[in-house]
């Protein structure tokens, strides 16, 4: 449906230049001293949208006064306007009416200020959380949420609003309810989102900002925000991360400070504007207005900030993602997405047993155990004949929301069921699956629930034809992969949203059909991704060992994975807790299941039944090697069985940091490399990386700190953004160990956090890490943010993406102290002792932990690496020498202002 051409202007203008939204309506009303009867009685008195009914001039006033004061966009008077907050005060039955003239006020004082000044003004239906969470309070249904919305909707649109603002967001799943409320109410009037985040750095909900942005991402909403929370001080942080990823318009409507004991709001007019146009100078807003405590002055002050600067350009189109509590990409880099299986009733007899007794926290404790196996995604199926599917997808959804952050996958033939969970589902989930097995009935009818939902769809590659109806070869997939997505895209499913399944058939079937029938979908994935670049695809990677060996089954499987991830394989279903590692595995068993797959003849399936048959593959680390290169194969297969009896033999003729330094860093470099090939996924390396921590942590005692004089004190902590945290943890006990004391804030360290830390403690040195290309970025905002807090010890810099050039470039210009970029933990190290004028010479020598760099980055990267910056010398570790798929085109990036400019979607 065309968007109403106001709103359409409305768009136009945000890319033009910043506008200014008005300030607070509660608190400003609430100043006024009004009476019980300017609100129709004692039992609406503090019911601000009463006055809509009994002293309308009130409000018009309000209007008047920031439209005068420079507001391009007055909201409306409607903030608790659904009937679930209005029936508290007896004023349910009149929420038509309220909405309807809450937006013809707002109308009436916009056109009064048109036809004054000539300048366009519109006007936002302001739509509250409600005093209900859907997923925290409970109390209402989501169906009665949506009508709820729907009825204040429905006037607010009558009165003559603009757009609709859904505001203040607490609760992902009351926000969904309020865009399909807008949606199926008024479908011409465009939505805005503005979320308000918490201390913890969530909504109350547990939803970060990136995660907001996912979810309201299907409804294309004309801008994303983030109003209320706290003063624009505290908020940098959640502003620079949406404005690194959303893909529209940004706005910041902050409190005017915090309230104080007695809930006045102090911040004032010049101190409010000062802070806020950090933003505006930094190129993250198109949108500024005020909440909780802000008045006229505030705006005419916002008005002036607008007028000094350019708005945020328009943002390139976002990678899909989906989301739970936080948002995932579906195209990882490097991939796969890992989708953890074993939350199925059909393929884990143990999940269908506890759900169907419902038992429903121990059920999701599966899900957890996938997470930390590296599952990205979880994949959720109750189908189970004995029991209602239904009533056990609500249960488990339930408990899983509850125990898992990552996003979700519904797994149902059943439109009903798929319905019942989507209202039970906070983030972004996909569905799986649909086909064209019935002609496509079925899925237009579960892509209205994607739809409505902004649900992702996985698509199988199943159509109507009477014998090959289940696509086997390749080019039978893209046939029907073609339709499908066809289908899709009338049905309003772009294709980004939808991740093509090829299908997988065993391999060792025995059914003569199905002979070569993985190397056709290993053709297929490519296929289809070559004819379709912005579509994704998926395929349950475990049917292809169906029928052979247990011993075997993880084996195949992973050879399989590799050669489907080569071919453009984006997600993929498998059981992280027991996915094998491909570079892990034998050559000769590789050859072996190479066979199977791509000959998949009798003798090469007969060959692989009898390598396996006649006992479980082995798991643990070959005893009879050396105690040496047992150690450094436990680190790069990941394995822990056995890792303290090897250590406590090395300790019986070896130094411990002679370990340290010799076989644990060789598995290390060897993981490194391994990753740098392709050969390894970044799930992979992480648990290398758990292994390298385990056996430093056990060592650490033999190193002893007991004789060795305090040296100083380092702050350390990984950067906002990133989660990765062994390779800062090794810098910790490098440290810990020379008798340094180390205060570390771990992992995703906003600089708010980092300056009340270094406020506490005074440490002598603070340590930034960060394992990806974006952590860079944020390294030179956080400097900045140091910088303005007043801090100046010198500050080392360190991370696989970092080099010296950009540290130089980037980072030292933003920091009032001494800046230095380091390699590694050991010259780390050596340059706090420079710094601090220590003459001790090292008490413990660890070499390189970063592998080789990739060879795109080229010989001068390189050299930028070794030669430091020009306020820089050697420091902190990663575990691996770069994102390999990510570009480390960092030494172009532009030149950080006083606030850093967010990085570019990750």
């Amino acid at each position: 449906m065309t968007e109403h051409p106001r709103a359409a202007a409305l768009r136009r203008a945000l890319g033009e230049r910043i506008l200014v939204l008005d300030g607070a309506t509660g608190t400003a009303l609430a100043d006024l001293g009004l009476w019980a009867a300017d609100y129709g009685g004692e039992q609406a008195q503090g019911c601000h949208e009463a006055l809509l009914l009994h002293r309308p001039e009130v409000i018009l006033q309000l209007h008047r006064g920031y439209a005068l004061a420079g507001a391009d966009i007055l909201k409306t008077d409607s903030f608790g306007g659904t009937p679930i907050v209005l029936a508290e005060y007896g004023l349910g039955e009149h929420t038509l009416e309220i909405n309807t003239v809450a937006a013809a006020l707002a109308r009436r004082v916009a056109a009064e200020a048109e036809a004054k000044d000539g300048q366009a003004r519109w006007v936002a239906g302001s739509i509250g959380p409600t005093t209900r969470s859907l997923t925290l309070t409970g109390g209402v249904t989501f169906s009665e949420m949506v009508a709820a919305y729907a009825l204040q909707v429905e006037g607010l649109a009558q009165g003559g609003a603009d757009i609709l603002l859904i505001e203040t967001v607490q609760d992902a799943l009351n926000l969904k309810a309020a865009l399909i409320a807008g949606r199926q109410a008024a479908p011409r009037l465009p939505v805005a989102v503005s979320a308000t985040m918490e201390p913890s750095g969530t909504t109350l909900g547990g939803q970060t900002i990136e995660a907001i942005a996912a979810i309201a991402a299907p409804w294309e909403p004309l801008w994303l925000g983030i109003n209320c929370s706290t003063g624009p001080g505290p908020m940098t942080e959640h502003v620079r991360a949406l404005a690194a990823v959303a893909p529209c318009p940004v706005a910041v409507c902050p409190n005017a400070g915090l309230p104080d004991p007695e809930g006045r709001y102090l911040e004032t007019p010049e101190e409010f504007s000062r802070a806020i146009e950090r933003f505006a100078a930094a190129g993250w807003v198109n949108l500024l207005g005020g909440c909780c405590g802000t008045g006229v002055d505030h705006v005419k002050a916002l008005r002036a900030v607008a007028d000094r600067h350019l708005p945020r350009p328009p943002a390139p189109t976002p990678p899909a993602r989906l989301a739970g509590c936080e948002a995932v990409e579906i195209r990882q880099s490097p991939a796969p997405l890992l989708i953890g299986e074993r939350t199925n009733a059909l393929g884990s007899k143990r999940f269908r047993e506890l759900a169907r007794s419902g038992r429903f926290a121990e059920a999701a404790e599966i899900g957890r155990r996938q997470v930390r196996g590296g599952a990205h995604v979880l994949d959720v199926c109750l189908a189970d004949p004995e029991a209602d599917e239904g009533e056990l997808t609500e249960g488990t959804l339930r408990a899983l929301r509850r125990a898992v952050r990552v996003p979700l996958v519904i797994d149902s033939t059943d439109p009903a069921v798929i319905a019942r969970a989507l209202e039970l589902i906070p983030g972004r989930p996909a569905i799986n699956s649909v086909n064209l097995e019935d002609g496509g009935i079925r899925l237009e009818e579960v892509a209205r629930l994607a739809r409505r939902f902004g649900a992702a769809v996985v698509a199988g590659c199943i159509d109507e034809h009477p014998s090959e109806g289940m696509a086997r070869t390749a080019e039978r997939k893209l046939e029907v992969a073609t339709r499908l997505l066809a289908r899709l895209g009338e049905c309003g499913i772009p294709p980004a949203d939808v991740l093509v399944d090829p299908l997988v058939f065993p391999a060792a079937s025995g059914d003569a059909r199905f002979a070569g029938a993985a190397a056709e979908t290993v053709r297929g994935v490519r296929l289809v991704k070559e004819r379709f670049p912005d579509t994704h695809t998926l395929l349950g990677i475990s049917n292809v060992s169906f029928g052979l060996p247990t011993a075997g089954r993880e084996v195949l499987n992973a050879v399989f994975l590799h050669h489907c991830v080569r071919a453009g394989l984006d997600a993929a279903i498998v059981n992280t807790e027991q996915l094998v590692r491909f570079p892990a595995i034998a050559a000769e068993e590789v050859a072996l299941a190479e066979a199977v797959l791509f000959e998949g003849s009798e003798a090469a399936i007969a060959a692989f039944a009898a390598r396996f048959q006649a006992a479980r593959r082995q798991t643990d680390t070959d005893v009879t090697l050396p105690a040496e290169e047992r150690l450094r194969r436990m680190i790069v297969d990941g394995r822990r069985s056995g890792l303290e009896v090897t250590l406590d033999e090395l300790l019986e003729r070896m130094d411990p940091l002679a370990i340290v330094n010799g076989p644990l860093l060789a598995g290390m470099d060897e993981v490194g490399r391994l990753f740098g090939s392709g050969q390894l996924i970044v799930a992979e390396v992480l648990v290398s990386a758990e292994v390298m921590q385990a056996a430093v942590e056990y060592l650490q005692p033999h190193l002893g700190t007991a004789d060795l004089a305090g040296r100083g004190s380092l702050l350390l902590a990984t950067v906002r953004g990133d989660v990765h945290d062994i390779g800062k943890n090794l810098v910790n006990i490098v440290f810990s160990s020379n008798g340094y004391r180390v205060v570390d804030l771990g992992v995703q360290c906003p600089s708010d956090r980092l300056v009340a830390a270094w406020q506490e403690h005074r440490t002598d040195l603070i340590g930034l890490s960060g394992l990806l290309v974006r952590s860079a970025q944020q390294m030179a905002a956080t400097a900045a943010d140091l910088t303005a807090a007043g801090i100046s010890v010198p500050l080392l810099v360190g991370g696989a993406a970092l080099s010296g050039a950009f540290t130089r470039q980037q980072i030292a210009p933003a920091y009032a102290g001494e800046v230095r970029y380091v390699s590694h933990a050991m010259a780390g190290l050596t340059a706090a002792q420079e710094l601090l004028r220590s003459s001790a010479p090292p008490e413990i020598g660890v070499q390189r932990l970063e592998a080789s760099a990739p060879a795109h980055r080229g010989d001068e990267a390189a050299r930028a690496r070794e030669e430091g910056c020009t306020r820089a010398g050697p420091a902190l570790t990663s575990l691996r020498a770069g994102d390999a798929a990510e570009p480390s085109g960092l030494d172009g990036a532009p030149s950080p202002t006083a606030l850093a400019p967010p990085s570019p979607p990750p």
